[in-house]
């Protein structure tokens, strides 16, 4: 252990089965999946410090700046608090009670009736076959069109239209993919995606990194790339899923 605290081995701190290189494509989401799940299962106990910023980072093969991303997230939600000089650091916080609103009892509702893994792999399942559906069957210029204009929506919506734009955006693959049947499958699939989401918050890099996904799938399925539209939907689905187990499991 350094001076200022810092642990120099970690192979028995108890975190390496949850910290680990992240993917390269959804570096944000799965970082702060990682670390929700050091502080919801309790592995750094409130009150006490997560490893420096320095071991983080390197574990999870991220850069400082995604890292500090993520922990700012963590202390808009509450989670943890940042303290400065020799013995600061990042600090797991107490848990308060239950809110008196009622949105964990809410929250807990929900996830009794969703099976969160079941539908985030049948949703995968289905976005990327319609991904690759549509890049592999050409599409008409007005379908191109509509796929622009989707995508426009949901770059230009505010944050409190993103998650409304951003099913559209879904919906309209699903419909262009040729499939009425997967259309109507994913229709009731993202319904239960959307409950998920409305129960975690909107954060801006999040969205920001959607986007650039959004570009590229479209980008991919207008160029008849059916691989690489496959490829970043996996990848895109990837990281909202990394985003929910974090928050909710």
């Amino acid at each position: 252990m350094t001076e200022d605290g810092t642990r120099i081995g970690h192979g028995g701190d108890g975190l390496t089965p949850v910290l680990r290189p992240v993917r390269a494509g959804n570096g944000f989401e799965e970082a702060l999946e990682q670390i929700l799940q050091i502080v919801r299962l309790g592995l750094v106990p409130a009150g006490e410090r997560l490893p420096s910023e320095r071991e983080l980072a390197e574990r999870m093969g991220i850069s400082r700046v995604t890292l500090r991303e993520v922990l700012r997230v963590l202390q808009d939600e509450g989670l943890v608090e940042s303290r400065r000089g020799r013995y600061g650091g990042t600090f797991v916080r107490r848990r308060p009670g239950a809110p008196s609103d009622g949105a964990e009892e809410e929250l807990r509702r929900r996830l009794e009736k969703i099976d969160v893994e079941d539908v985030l792999r049948f949703r995968e399942v289905l976005e990327t076959g319609a991904a690759g559906l549509c890049a592999e069957h050409p599409l008409s210029g007005e379908q191109r069109e509509r796929l622009r204009a989707a995508l426009t929506a949901t770059g230009d919506a505010p944050p409190a239209e993103y998650r409304r734009c951003d099913t559209l955006f879904h919906l309209t693959l699903a419909e262009l993919s040729g499939s009425p049947t997967l259309a109507t499958q994913y229709a009731a699939v993202r319904a239960a995606v959307n409950d998920l989401l409305d129960c975690i918050p909107l954060l801006v890099r999040n969205l920001e990194h959607s986007q650039q996904q959004h570009a590229a799938l479209v980008a991919a399925v207008l160029e008849g790339d059916a691989e690489r539209a496959r490829a970043v939907m996996r990848e895109h689905c990837a990281g909202t899923a990394a985003l929910l187990r974090g928050f909710l499991t």
